[in-house]
């Protein structure tokens, strides 16, 4: 198996690029640099650099890039100081999202190909009508306007819900939602939704990166949890 990842210099990122090859899965990483990588993923038998900006790959080389892959997973994000918030590009992630599905479509290949966001739980999946209680909208109306990651994000999530759909021939989604993002070294028990069972702004849960990571991988190389989540935006809940 083959899978792309973008954004795997990240904090979860690695996470996700060191679950792969665990797992004996063929990793290629789109990186700024590949220094930014631990020594053991850089010089893994299994592991391929792309060094490029994300932002300046085409549909056409993104699609050699995808040239054999089963699956892409994305763990892209705004880097945290105020270029990388309030600079552009802005739409980073819905932007790559959309170069991804494009490149996918024009190589045509024979079975979908899997495509793995992670997202937020402070964005709703818009499919399901999520409730949200009347703070939290107010806040996230706010961040909508103050913050354009945030923005990004659910622009990213709604580009799979409303431009892929449900039936695409050639893609096949699912948008992982986190709620607030904690560090562990090992991998935990976790619980999946397909809703939020917390208030993500005034009463989140923690979900560890590497449990998200594990989550992510597994999509990509389990039929039997793709089978339940494709097309879905499952939150993740570290287990109490």
């Amino acid at each position: 198996m083959n899978v792309l990842v973008i954004g795997a210099s990240g904090a979860t990122g690695r996470l996700l690029v060191a679950q792969l090859l665990d797992q004996g899965i063929r990793v290629r990483a789109i990186v700024r640099s590949a220094n930014a990588l631990p020594e053991d993923i850089r010089q893994h038998a299994l592991c391929s650099l792309i060094e490029a900006s994300v932002h300046d790959i085409d549909v056409a080389e993104m699609a050699q890039h995808l040239q054999g892959c089963d699956a892409v997973a994305l763990c892209l994000g705004h880097n945290l100081a105020f270029k990388g918030i309030f600079g552009q590009p802005r739409m980073l992630v819905r932007d790559t999202v959309r170069t991804l599905c494009q490149a996918i479509r024009q190589n045509g290949t024979a079975a979908p190909v899997r495509l793995i966001l992670m997202n937020t739980s402070g964005n709703s999946n818009r499919d399901l009508a999520e409730k949200t209680s009347f703070g939290q909208t107010c806040v996230i109306t706010l961040l909508r306007l103050l913050l354009p990651p945030h923005l990004d994000n659910e622009r990213a999530a709604d580009y799979l819900r409303t431009e892929v759909g449900q039936s695409d021939s050639h893609i096949e989604w699912a948008a992982v939602r986190p709620d607030r993002l904690s560090d562990e070294d090992q991998v935990t028990q976790y619980d999946l939704h397909a809703s939020p069972i917390r208030d993500p702004i005034f009463d989140s849960g923690s979900s560890s990166r590497i449990n998200v990571a594990h989550l992510m991988a597994e999509l990509a190389s389990s039929d039997s949890l793709w089978r339940e989540w494709k097309g879905k935006m499952p939150v993740i809940y570290n287990s109490p």
